[in-house]
């Protein structure tokens, strides 16, 4: 039961947010009867068993006139003003108050504009607004919420306007046939003219260059891709010449310190051989 309760309530939800533009966090509007339930029953707290039912997070609101209609019914009812006086206040224009059900109803008004869902326990509000079009409705019975399916009123009125959507009103038909008019104007204006595009007179040439020159573009330019470079790092690095250079200098200063190193040697080796001549002597 639990799975086929969250299925309908997810298709509930799912008609409201496609053809009515509900959109989370959901405005949940509360009067007292409903909030009264809440109390009794420890259904608490209140905005996370509500986000359960609709799978998204939510704020819950109410009335000035709920709240005067809570405090007018006595002790009984003190704990719920409490818990109502902590809930967002709807605007509500009333000088004098008014009765919970009159408020509400003036609250959602016509198409009810501000999207919200009116949580009630009383049926015969329920029953009126099952007639204005996109005005979901929550109920609970003992320790359960429930979500109201759509009246077949509500179900019509979204087809309605969905067919509306699909087909042309007379001002956008007006507006395409006045266009093609200008478009077959234009072309056969284009035809009549044989003058070449090269041949133009002074005037709209120098008037081209100013639209040119002037910081607004008449179209849109995207920027074309260029060829990039090979990537650096799957490229070898070329030898430079300088390297070459410098070991070749390198190569020869070397050479050069070994035939002097070789030569101090081989001046010493003479020396003592003639050392050793005259030793012998």
């Amino acid at each position: 039961m639990r799975v086929k309760k969250q299925k309908r309530h997810r298709r509930a939800v799912r008609f409201y947010t496609a053809c009515f533009g509900f959109r989370d966090p959901f405005k949940i509007l509360c009067d007292g009867t409903f909030v009264h339930h809440l109390i009794v029953n420890r259904i608490t707290p209140a905005d996370t068993a509500l986000a359960n039912i609709l799978g998204a997070t939510v704020k819950l609101f109410t009335t000035r006139c709920v709240l005067a209609e809570l405090k007018s019914l006595g002790a009984s009812y003190r704990e719920s003003l409490n818990a109502a006086n902590n809930l967002f206040t709807a605007r509500c224009d009333h000088e004098n108050r008014k009765s919970a059900v009159d408020c509400i109803t003036e609250v959602i008004g016509e198409n009810n504009s501000e999207h919200f869902f009116v949580a009630t326990q009383d049926a015969d509000l329920r029953r009126n607004l099952q007639k204005i079009p996109g005005v979901p409705l929550i109920y609970a019975l003992r320790n359960a919420l429930f979500l109201e399916q759509p009246s077949p009123f509500q179900r019509q009125f979204a087809e309605s306007a969905e067919e509306e959507r699909l087909h042309m009103t007379d001002l956008e038909y007006n507006m395409l046939r006045h266009r093609k008019k200008r478009r077959l104007s234009d072309d056969q204006e284009g035809d009549s003219s044989d003058a070449p595009e090269e041949e133009v007179d002074d005037f709209s040439q120098v008037q081209t260059v100013k639209r040119n020159r002037s910081d607004v573009k008449d179209k849109v330019r995207f920027k074309r891709k260029k060829a990039k470079g090979p990537n650096p790092l799957s490229v070898k690095k070329k030898k430079k010449s300088s390297d070459t250079n410098v070991s070749s200098l390198g190569k020869e200063s070397k050479n050069v310190e070994g035939t002097v190193r070789s030569r101090k040697k081989r001046k010493r080796s003479r020396n003592k051989t003639v050392v050793e001549g005259n030793v012998e002597c």
